[in-house]
Protein backbone atom coordinates (compact mmCIF):
# COMPACT_ATOMS: atom_id res chain seq x y z
CA UNK A 1 0.00 0.00 0.00
CA UNK A 2 1.16 3.59 -0.76
CA UNK A 3 1.62 5.50 2.00
CA UNK A 4 0.04 8.79 3.12
CA UNK A 5 0.53 9.61 6.62
CA UNK A 6 0.19 13.21 7.84
CA UNK A 7 1.40 13.09 11.61
CA UNK A 8 1.06 15.77 13.71
CA UNK A 9 2.55 15.92 16.82
CA UNK A 10 -0.27 16.70 19.99
CA UNK A 11 2.24 19.00 21.30
CA UNK A 12 2.74 21.57 18.38
CA UNK A 13 -0.68 23.55 19.51
CA UNK A 14 1.53 24.62 22.60
CA UNK A 15 5.47 24.52 20.99
CA UNK A 16 3.73 26.89 18.20
CA UNK A 17 1.15 29.00 19.43
CA UNK A 18 2.39 32.79 18.83
CA UNK A 19 -0.09 35.77 19.03
CA UNK A 20 2.16 38.08 16.17
CA UNK A 21 2.69 37.30 12.63
CA UNK A 22 4.19 33.96 12.00
CA UNK A 23 8.05 34.29 10.87
CA UNK A 24 9.99 31.88 9.24
CA UNK A 25 13.37 31.41 8.19
CA UNK A 26 14.22 29.12 5.58
CA UNK A 27 17.98 27.23 5.58
CA UNK A 28 18.92 26.66 1.80
CA UNK A 29 22.11 25.52 -0.10
CA UNK A 30 21.41 25.22 -3.83
CA UNK A 31 19.23 26.37 -6.77
CA UNK A 32 16.14 27.42 -4.25
CA UNK A 33 13.17 26.28 -6.08
CA UNK A 34 11.33 25.09 -2.95
CA UNK A 35 12.46 28.54 -1.11
CA UNK A 36 10.86 29.91 -4.48
CA UNK A 37 7.31 27.83 -4.47
CA UNK A 38 6.95 28.67 -0.64
CA UNK A 39 7.76 32.44 -1.29
CA UNK A 40 5.59 32.20 -3.78
CA UNK A 41 2.68 30.66 -1.64
CA UNK A 42 2.41 32.75 1.72
CA UNK A 43 3.69 36.28 -1.13
CA UNK A 44 -0.21 37.19 -0.11
CA UNK A 45 -0.47 35.88 3.45
CA UNK A 46 -1.32 37.97 6.20
CA UNK A 47 -0.06 35.63 9.15
CA UNK A 48 2.93 34.34 7.52
CA UNK A 49 6.16 36.09 6.60
CA UNK A 50 9.53 34.65 5.39
CA UNK A 51 11.52 37.06 7.18
CA UNK A 52 15.11 35.61 5.91
CA UNK A 53 17.07 32.95 3.77
CA UNK A 54 19.96 31.75 5.61
CA UNK A 55 22.89 30.28 2.86
CA UNK A 56 26.06 28.18 3.50
CA UNK A 57 26.88 28.53 -0.65
CA UNK A 58 28.41 31.33 -2.22
CA UNK A 59 27.19 31.63 -5.54
CA UNK A 60 23.71 29.11 -4.97
CA UNK A 61 20.76 29.97 -7.19
CA UNK A 62 18.68 30.41 -4.22
CA UNK A 63 20.49 33.91 -3.35
CA UNK A 64 19.13 35.33 -6.86
CA UNK A 65 15.79 33.79 -6.19
CA UNK A 66 15.72 35.40 -2.38
CA UNK A 67 16.85 38.84 -3.89
CA UNK A 68 13.71 38.38 -6.27
CA UNK A 69 11.42 37.80 -3.66
CA UNK A 70 12.61 40.79 -1.65
CA UNK A 71 14.12 38.27 1.02
CA UNK A 72 17.25 39.11 3.32
CA UNK A 73 19.82 36.63 2.27
CA UNK A 74 21.87 35.93 5.07
CA UNK A 75 25.53 34.16 4.20
CA UNK A 76 26.95 31.70 7.02
CA UNK A 77 30.11 30.26 7.17
CA UNK A 78 31.48 26.52 8.29
CA UNK A 79 33.20 28.01 11.87
CA UNK A 80 30.84 30.68 13.00
CA UNK A 81 27.75 28.16 12.29
CA UNK A 82 29.84 25.28 14.74
CA UNK A 83 31.30 27.33 16.74
CA UNK A 84 29.57 30.08 17.85
CA UNK A 85 25.35 31.01 18.34
CA UNK A 86 25.17 34.41 16.75
CA UNK A 87 23.46 32.86 13.65
CA UNK A 88 21.01 31.03 16.72
CA UNK A 89 20.79 34.54 18.58
CA UNK A 90 19.83 36.62 15.55
CA UNK A 91 17.30 34.36 14.69
CA UNK A 92 15.93 34.07 18.43
CA UNK A 93 15.93 38.32 17.92
CA UNK A 94 13.85 37.79 14.61
CA UNK A 95 11.30 36.17 16.69
CA UNK A 96 11.65 33.14 14.59
CA UNK A 97 8.84 31.05 14.74
CA UNK A 98 9.38 27.85 12.10
CA UNK A 99 12.91 27.10 10.92
CA UNK A 100 12.53 25.72 7.03
CA UNK A 101 15.85 23.42 5.76
CA UNK A 102 15.22 23.40 2.12
CA UNK A 103 17.94 21.81 0.35
CA UNK A 104 20.09 22.38 3.29
CA UNK A 105 23.45 20.22 3.64
CA UNK A 106 25.71 20.83 6.63
CA UNK A 107 23.88 19.12 9.88
CA UNK A 108 21.80 21.60 12.25
CA UNK A 109 24.36 22.43 15.56
CA UNK A 110 23.06 21.89 18.84
CA UNK A 111 22.56 25.05 20.34
CA UNK A 112 20.48 25.78 17.34
CA UNK A 113 18.82 22.79 17.94
CA UNK A 114 18.31 23.94 21.77
CA UNK A 115 16.87 27.09 20.86
CA UNK A 116 14.37 26.29 18.54
CA UNK A 117 13.23 22.42 19.47
CA UNK A 118 10.94 20.85 17.38
CA UNK A 119 10.51 24.05 15.12
CA UNK A 120 13.13 23.33 12.83
CA UNK A 121 11.87 21.07 9.63
CA UNK A 122 13.35 19.69 6.57
CA UNK A 123 11.92 17.86 3.45
CA UNK A 124 14.32 14.74 2.20
CA UNK A 125 13.45 13.67 -1.26
CA UNK A 126 12.76 10.16 0.02
CA UNK A 127 10.65 7.79 1.89
CA UNK A 128 12.74 7.80 5.35
CA UNK A 129 14.18 5.81 6.85
CA UNK A 130 14.96 4.27 3.30
CA UNK A 131 17.56 6.36 1.59
CA UNK A 132 18.49 9.20 4.35
CA UNK A 133 21.48 10.23 5.60
CA UNK A 134 25.00 11.86 5.51
CA UNK A 135 25.31 12.39 1.73
CA UNK A 136 21.96 11.05 0.59
CA UNK A 137 21.03 14.52 -1.14
CA UNK A 138 19.17 15.15 -4.47
CA UNK A 139 20.35 13.09 -7.44
CA UNK A 140 22.26 10.87 -5.18
CA UNK A 141 18.89 9.99 -3.47
CA UNK A 142 17.24 9.21 -6.97
CA UNK A 143 20.33 7.41 -8.38
CA UNK A 144 20.43 5.08 -4.94
CA UNK A 145 16.61 4.18 -5.32
CA UNK A 146 16.14 3.37 -9.11
CA UNK A 147 19.36 1.13 -8.80
CA UNK A 148 17.98 -0.54 -5.99
CA UNK A 149 15.02 -1.29 -7.56
CA UNK A 150 12.87 0.35 -5.74
CA UNK A 151 8.69 0.21 -5.97
CA UNK A 152 7.95 3.59 -4.65
CA UNK A 153 9.31 6.80 -3.43
CA UNK A 154 8.11 9.52 -2.46
CA UNK A 155 9.00 12.19 0.06
CA UNK A 156 9.45 12.56 3.62
CA UNK A 157 8.44 15.95 5.66
CA UNK A 158 10.27 15.71 9.71
CA UNK A 159 11.58 17.46 12.43
CA UNK A 160 15.25 17.89 12.73
CA UNK A 161 17.82 16.61 15.31
CA UNK A 162 21.20 16.09 15.89
CA UNK A 163 21.60 13.03 13.07
CA UNK A 164 20.32 13.29 9.59
CA UNK A 165 17.28 12.36 8.15
CA UNK A 166 16.16 10.54 11.74
CA UNK A 167 13.88 12.99 12.82
CA UNK A 168 10.49 12.35 14.10
CA UNK A 169 8.31 12.35 10.52
CA UNK A 170 5.32 15.10 10.36
CA UNK A 171 4.06 13.70 6.73
CA UNK A 172 5.02 11.33 3.95
CA UNK A 173 3.62 11.02 0.84
CA UNK A 174 4.44 8.08 -1.96
CA UNK A 175 4.18 7.10 -5.80
CA UNK A 176 4.55 4.28 -7.33
CA UNK A 177 7.43 4.32 -9.37
CA UNK A 178 7.41 3.69 -13.62
CA UNK A 179 8.84 0.74 -14.85
CA UNK A 180 11.20 2.83 -17.20
CA UNK A 181 11.99 5.23 -14.32
CA UNK A 182 15.66 7.30 -14.67
CA UNK A 183 16.92 9.50 -11.88
CA UNK A 184 15.77 12.17 -14.15
CA UNK A 185 12.10 11.51 -14.54
CA UNK A 186 11.86 10.76 -10.77
CA UNK A 187 13.82 13.59 -9.67
CA UNK A 188 10.80 15.37 -11.68
CA UNK A 189 8.02 13.70 -9.91
CA UNK A 190 9.76 14.06 -6.26
CA UNK A 191 10.08 17.78 -7.37
CA UNK A 192 6.24 18.23 -8.05
CA UNK A 193 5.47 16.31 -4.76
CA UNK A 194 7.81 19.07 -2.65
CA UNK A 195 6.26 22.22 -4.62
CA UNK A 196 2.73 20.80 -3.55
CA UNK A 197 2.85 19.33 -0.18
CA UNK A 198 5.92 21.31 1.52
CA UNK A 199 3.79 24.98 1.82
CA UNK A 200 1.09 22.84 3.09
CA UNK A 201 2.49 21.57 5.78
CA UNK A 202 4.28 24.83 6.73
CA UNK A 203 1.14 26.27 7.61
CA UNK A 204 -0.62 23.79 9.17
CA UNK A 205 2.72 23.69 11.32
CA UNK A 206 2.30 27.54 12.13
CA UNK A 207 -1.56 28.26 11.87
CA UNK A 208 -2.46 25.05 14.19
Amino acid sequence: MIANLFFISNNLPDMLTFAHMKRMVIFASGSGTNMERIASVFASDSEIEITLVVCNKPGAGVIARAEKAGIPVRMIDRASFYETDKLTQELLSLKTDLIVLAGFLWLVPHHLLSAFPDRIINIHPALLPKYGGKGMYGEKVHEAVVSAGEKESGITIHFVNEHYDSGDIIFQKAFKLHPDETPATLAQRIHTLEYEHFPKVIEQLLKS
